[in-house]
């Protein structure tokens, strides 16, 4: 039972986790770059605390992936850390160097976003269709940011479907997580290590 409560409070945490690192959406509210600051370190701490809670569930399906999972969860966390200190700069240099942080955030998210739906997929933590969803949030993504690196102009319509998917997913895995946890089947079954 102790092993089940343990997997519970993690389920919990990674869920009120995934709702946190949604703060770095508030330099898109607030005026004060002081709680912008505040809120993008926070939003760093949360994501690097999600993989820190998901590395010891997904490695034993795919170490490797896991890994490069946890490292690049680690770099994206210390970027959105970064650039929420380079808010408090004033310099047109530092804020040119916080937007290239942010370029390169993006694809880091992506490629690790990928991972993670590809490890909730085959562990089975989770229905295999948030898993999809997820993925294909996450593809609309890299495809709207792909389509904004051209002079192409994107339908309003087809911005908000690029974007709305990912947030939509995510909030609802941290609900879910939150609400029913994780399937302790997957968490008992036999494991391959590919």
């Amino acid at each position: 039972t102790s092993k089940i409560d343990k997997n519970r409070k993690t389920a919990i945490t990674v869920g009120l986790l995934i709702l946190i690192a949604y703060c770095v959406l508030a330099s898109t509210i607030i005026e004060s770059k002081i709680l912008v600051m505040f809120f993008e370190l926070i939003s760093g701490i949360a994501v690097i605390g999600i993989s820190a809670l998901m590395f010891p569930l997904f490695k034993h399906y795919n170490n490797k992936v896991s890994i490069s999972y946890f490292v690049l969860k680690i770099l994206e966390g210390a970027l959105m850390i970064i650039a929420g200190i380079l808010f408090l700069s004033s310099g047109d240099v530092l804020v040119g160097v916080r937007d290239s942080i942010y370029v390169g955030h993006t694809y880091i998210f992506v490629t690790s976003a990928f991972m993670f739906y590809y490890l909730l997929h085959k562990s089975k933590l989770i229905p295999k269709w948030i898993a999809v969803w997820g993925g294909i949030a996450v593809m609309l993504l890299l495809i709207i940011n792909l389509l904004e690196m051209t002079n192409i102009t994107i339908p309003m319509l087809l911005l908000g479907l690029g974007y709305s998917q990912i947030m939509l997913n995510e909030v609802f895995l941290a609900i879910w997580l939150m609400v029913k946890g994780f399937n302790s089947a997957a968490i008992g079954a036999d494991k391959t290590d590919s």
